[in-house]
């Protein structure tokens, strides 16, 4: 699979732009600001019908304008593939796939796997465990049909069940029935989203650990764990157990909404005793691998978006990396970066050809 062209309209600080592209190595490069980063965010939309930065569609379109449009076209198992993403002020998101419009959006995902990779993703080792818990849904929603929906009932399940835990403390009248069966229905949308991420952080632990031993020269050790309530416990004992807690609190202490994905370096938490190098090269790993998981499951190769990429990383790690996305295990790639002549050299080096796009003020060029 690969994006062969794609077409903005008043997206972000692109007023029109229309580009081909290479089906291997393409390269935006430009001052910051310019609008590389923004050319990235139009293809992540396009595979999962969302912006990768700002969940808020509205803020999309550019200052002054009522409507963005993005528009491409992939190649699919040879066959051309026209997705189309329209928004207008205060009105629903239009999403098409050869001009059909979908009954639901998540029947797109999936379909176009994309992995980022941003200096954003810090914040999957400076924020909270919700933000881990996205990432691992994230990943699996692009090969599990079934798994949103799975989370869509356990969210509703859990908000009803947080509501009844303030009835009761607001009217002091509890009805241990009614929250028996909130229980039940718990339970099993629970343990089934539970036995989905286990089986997914079994396969994925490995992939982790191999492409952070390339990158690293397996200098440094480092573990990523998934951490469950529910693997210690049953979650029907787990309720049981916490009622008292959760009637105090007016809310459900316990439960997959509680799971966590600990971030280790030489048994210490990446977070607090981590550089900025080990922590990116970390969450360079960490989306590799979920690349390498996706194509495994899909049967092709997704796209791989690189933001930023060779900021914070010594010269060894830019070149190993360059070497390995660039070579057969990869497919379609996109790369920003602020400067041409860097660019051309890490390529000359690893012997790779690639096609250049110059970004200036939301104009884009070939190079």
């Amino acid at each position: 699979m690969w994006l062969k062209n794609i077409t903005l309209l008043n997206f972000k600080n692109y007023s029109d732009a229309g580009i081909s592209f290479s089906e291997t190595v393409n390269v935006f490069t430009g001052n910051n600001g310019s609008g590389k980063t923004n050319m990235l965010d139009a293809i992540h939309y396009l595979c999962l019908c969302k912006s990768y930065f700002n969940p808020i569609d509205s803020q999309q379109i550019k200052t002054n304008e009522d409507v963005f449009m993005i528009q491409g076209d992939f190649d699919r198992s040879s066959k051309n593939e026209k997705i189309s993403c329209g928004v207008k002020r205060n009105q629903k998101k239009q999403f098409k796939r050869n001009k059909k419009e979908y009954d639901k959006l998540a029947d797109h995902i999936g379909l176009f796997p994309v992995v980022m990779v941003s200096p954003y993703d810090v914040n999957l080792i400076m924020e909270g465990s919700e933000e881990r818990r996205k990432f691992i849904d994230n990943v699996i929603s692009q090969t599990d049909s079934h798994y949103l929906d799975q989370l869509i009932t356990y969210n509703r399940i859990l908000a009803n069940r947080n509501a009844l835990l303030k009835q009761i403390a607001i009217t002091r009248k509890y009805d241990p029935t009614l929250l028996e069966i909130l229980n039940e229905q718990l339970v099993f949308a629970g343990n089934k989203i539970f036995a989905t991420r286990k089986a997914f952080m079994d396969e994925f632990i490995p992939l982790f650990n191999q492409y952070y031993t390339y990158l690293t020269d397996n200098k440094e050790t480092v573990e990523l764990n998934y951490q469950s309530q529910l693997s210690e416990k049953s979650f029907e004992e787990l309720l049981q157990k916490s009622v008292e807690k959760d009637r105090v609190l007016e809310r459900t202490t316990t439960g997959i909404h509680k799971d966590e994905l600990a971030f280790v370096i030489s048994q210490m938490p990446l977070k607090k005793f981590g550089s900025q190098g080990q922590q990116k090269s970390f969450l360079i790993a960490l989306k590799l691998a979920q690349y390498a998981y996706l194509a495994k499951n899909k049967g092709f190769k997704p796209l791989l978006l690189l933001d930023d990429i060779f900021d914070k990383l010594d010269d060894n790690r830019v070149q190993k990396l360059m070497q390995m996305v660039s070579h057969h295990d990869f497919g379609q790639i996109f790369i920003t970066d602020t400067g041409i002549e860097r660019v051309k050299s890490i390529f000359k080096k690893i012997e790779v050809d690639v096609t250049l796009f110059e970004v200036d003020n939301g104009q884009i060029q070939n190079a």
